[in-house]
């Protein structure tokens, strides 16, 4: 009898775990899916799949490879899809005007469209990609720093020379400013200084260890002891492909760009997880917003109460021990201190 009840049991035990698999095993489709959808200027990538997924993560393999959608971030507004079932499975495919899967044939676009919509909003993120650095203090510190401006000015930008001092990083440089300290604080571990690009420009003549740069663009105004660090050309990928991360994340969200208090859908985040911990561009990650703390009326404790799953994020920037993410999703208002697992 016993035996009986160890294999029962052992039965019911791999039932769960094939079940809590199953569960994330593929796309889930919503029960309220359009079977046709038109792209609207203003869509992403993002937007589109959650109207057919409970988990739009897997859009990549809903998507029909075929000749029209072999890429899938190359769709555009005006273009209809329709949601159509392949070999049992579930697949968005491009249609034609009668109603019929486009077949492969030689043909123009005539919109006056030039690009494809993104897989997320771009405006939310563009300065992280291509400004915003995590670096350690001492690369900063080394860094040449600003003297003054022409004519003894404290403040210029565009347009306007600026002499700075220290060892001569290259001739295309970037100004840039101390912004936030990262420490994770669980650990108290160190995760990166942000630095802030204000400006950049080209390095005209060197005296001694005094540099002359003249500024072709700026965000801010330039300050004294603002610092110098080699420009990167930075393009913006606008090529995310969704996935759960590989490894079992447990983190946190650490700090919201901008200082608010709540945090909420498009707002960038950042989470002390990295690279280092397996995290990739792209990967989605659950939110789940910390439990109240309650008074226990027996014992007078202070007890926290379970953590609820309240949004999602896409990892879009990831350095050694941090990375950036945007939250895609918030069913009530997230705040720094909320954790992050696998979706």
């Amino acid at each position: 009898m016993r035996k009986l009840l160890y294999a029962l049991a052992a039965t019911m035990l791999l039932s769960t775990s094939w079940a809590a698999w199953a569960q994330d095993a593929g796309p889930e489709l919503r029960s309220d899916h359009p079977e046709r959808y038109t792209v609207v200027k203003g869509d992403t990538l993002w937007d589109i799949s959650s109207r057919f997924l409970n988990n739009p993560w897997y859009w990549p393999e809903i998507w029909h490879v075929n000749p029209q959608v072999s890429n899938p971030h190359l769709i555009y507004p005006g273009d209809r899809l329709a949601l159509v079932y392949i070999e049992g499975k579930p697949r968005v495919t491009k249609v034609g005007a009668s109603n019929g899967v486009i077949k492969l044939s030689p043909q123009v676009r005539s919109e006056m469209i030039d690009t494809p919509i993104p897989a997320i909003p771009l405006d939310a993120i563009s300065s992280f990609l291509t400004d915003t650095r995590i670096i350690s203090p001492d690369e900063l510190e080394g860094a040449p720093y600003v003297l003054e401006g022409e004519d003894g000015r404290i403040v210029t930008g565009a347009g306007d020379k600026v002499y700075a001092r220290g060892e001569m990083p290259a001739n295309k440089v970037g100004v840039f400013r101390r912004s936030n300290r990262y420490v994770d604080p669980v650990t108290n571990e160190f995760l990166g200084l942000e630095a802030r690009s204000i400006a950049n420009g080209d390095i005209t003549a060197r005296d001694g260890d005094v540099l002359t740069m003249q500024l072709k663009r700026s965000n801010e105004e330039v300050r004294i002891a603002d610092r110098l660090l080699v420009s990167e050309d930075r393009a913006i990928n606008t090529t995310f492909n969704p996935s759960a991360p590989d490894e079992d994340i447990d983190g946190l969200m650490i700090s919201v760009d901008g200082g608010v208090t709540q945090i909420g859908q498009y707002d960038v985040v950042v989470v002390n997880k990295g690279s280092r911990e397996g995290l990739e561009v792209g990967n989605v990650l659950a939110v789940f917003k910390s439990g109240n703390l309650v008074r226990d009326p027996v014992t007078d404790e202070t007890i926290e109460l379970p953590s609820e799953r309240a949004g999602l994020l896409m990892v879009f920037q990831t350095y050694e021990k941090l990375s950036y993410g945007l939250v895609l999703k918030a069913t009530r208002p997230l705040s720094v201190g909320d954790r992050v697992k696998n979706p």
